[in-house]
């Protein structure tokens, strides 16, 4: 199981980048340290692979379009493919640590249209109602569920057999999950998450982001009215385009102090955010601290 203390995305999207997961053996197990991760938090992404997560220490919020909840210690759940999702840290500082396994719906499905994939595979991975489905150890049918999750990891390490045994386990909770789900395989969608419009408006602030972006310009990325843009990521991502925009840029700005040499100012301005003296405002008020200071933080941390 390989430890994971930050997210690295596909060139050009949120969607995000999964070392090691290949189509000869599409699955992967991951420890995410959050407490590791800058600001303890994974911003926006998705990924077609399908998520199954335990938390083994800290608490965690997850953030989809249909809304938030959150995810103590003992608790977990499954992430849909293609979902997008965003994870924070909540609580005190310390341990926060999530166990992930991460695969491809052909790992159980097999062949394309195999009668499992169409019969048991397709209708939950199909359906965008399901965003997220929490497991919390309360309940004895879904602390049953965790345990099966949790002890899955014990075949993710390459032995001889493990393969199988791990496909047999993960079957196992798959068919579970999907008998809890399929009482809302058939509830009526409130209203449609435009996913793909959401992603493609997302893809060009990742491509224009260190230049001026209006939200005209980025209404027409995706051919949609500005009004119809302010309703999609209000109802998407929670938030307004110009505070995405934001967000993002500052992201980008923590990445560059991670991780080069430039001058304060030449990564506000990369970033799209402006004169030395705005940029280091912004930068304080949402990141808690100067931009000189974040960039020694990391430096130290990683001496």
């Amino acid at each position: 199981m390989k430890n994971i203390q930050n997210i690295k995305f596909q060139a050009g999207s949120r969607e995000e980048l999964l070392p090691g997961f290949s189509t000869e053996f599409p699955y992967i197990a991951t420890r995410a340290e959050l407490d590791r991760y800058a600001e303890r938090f994974v911003p926006w992404h998705w990924h077609e692979p399908v998520e199954l997560f335990y938390m083994e220490s800290g608490a965690l919020e997850y953030c989809t379009p249909g809304g938030t909840l959150l995810f103590p210690a003992g608790s977990g759940g499954m992430v849909n493919s293609n979902v997008l999702h965003m994870t924070r840290a909540v609580g005190r500082p310390g341990p926060n640590t999530q166990l992930l396994h991460i695969f491809d719906p052909s790992f159980l499905a097999g062949e394309l249209g195999s009668r499992i994939g169409q019969r048991y595979v397709a209708p939950l991975t199909g359906a965008p109602q399901i965003e997220l489905l929490p497991l919390f150890p309360e309940d004895p049918a879904q602390s049953r569920i965790l345990q099966l999750i949790l002890d899955a990891f014990r075949f993710a390490d390459g032995s001889f057999g493990s393969e199988f045994r791990l496909r047999d386990a993960l079957s196992e909770i798959w068919l579970l999950l999907f008998e809890r789900a399929r009482p809302l395989l058939d509830a009526p969608l409130t209203r449609s998450k435009n996913r793909g419009q959401i992603k493609q408006m997302m893809a060009y602030i990742h491509d224009h982001y260190s230049e001026r972006i209006t939200v005209s310009e980025l209404a027409a990325s995706a051919f949609l009215s500005e009004r119809e843009c302010f309703r999609v990521f209000q109802d998407c991502l929670h938030t307004s385009p110009a505070e995405y925009m934001k967000s993002y840029r500052l992201q980008a700005a923590c990445k560059m102090l991670e991780r080069g040499r430039e001058p304060i100012t030449a990564v506000g301005r990369a970033c799209g955010l402006g004169s030395g003296s705005y940029f280091g405002q912004l930068f304080r008020k949402h990141i808690g601290c100067t931009p000189s200071e974040y960039r020694r933080k990391w430096r130290d941390r990683d001496n």
